[in-house]
């Protein structure tokens, strides 16, 4: 099951956090908790978390119904980044969502290639229709 992006940074974040109390790592080096703060974390989880919902109640591996869930999915993510000053999604961050999206339709027996093919796409464009991050 993929993992989401956010739960990866929460768990950087706390480990982070946890140096830094265990006199590990200097404050003055930590900068995880800025860069992801508890309230995109919280946003982007509940973006993905409907994600996977759309994705879950995806009926006979509809084209158009897919396009929908990710078309969702982007725009719940731009207003997030845009919620956090146009800087929540750097390229790293893009990219593990990007992957997140592919991962979460595969192992729902979507395959992604041929979504992508029949729109005349390459599967790493399936997000870009809607995507500003």
């Amino acid at each position: 099951m993929a993992i989401r992006p956010s739960a990866r940074w929460r768990a950087r974040v706390d480990e982070e956090a946890a140096e830094v109390a265990a006199g590990t790592r200097d404050p003055s080096d930590a900068f995880l908790a800025e860069l992801f703060p508890g309230s995109l974390l919280g946003a982007t989880d509940g973006a993905l978390r409907a994600f996977e919902l759309d994705v879950d109640a995806l009926r006979d591996q509809d084209d158009e119904q897919a396009f929908k869930a990710i078309e969702r999915v982007v725009v719940a993510l731009n207003e997030i980044n845009e919620d956090h000053d146009g800087a929540g999604y750097e390229t790293e961050e893009r990219e593990q969502l990007c992957l997140y999206i592919d991962q979460t339709l595969t192992e729902h027996g979507i395959d992604v290639p041929a979504l992508a093919a029949r729109r005349g796409i390459t599967r790493t464009e399936i997000t870009d229709d809607w995507r500003d991050w």
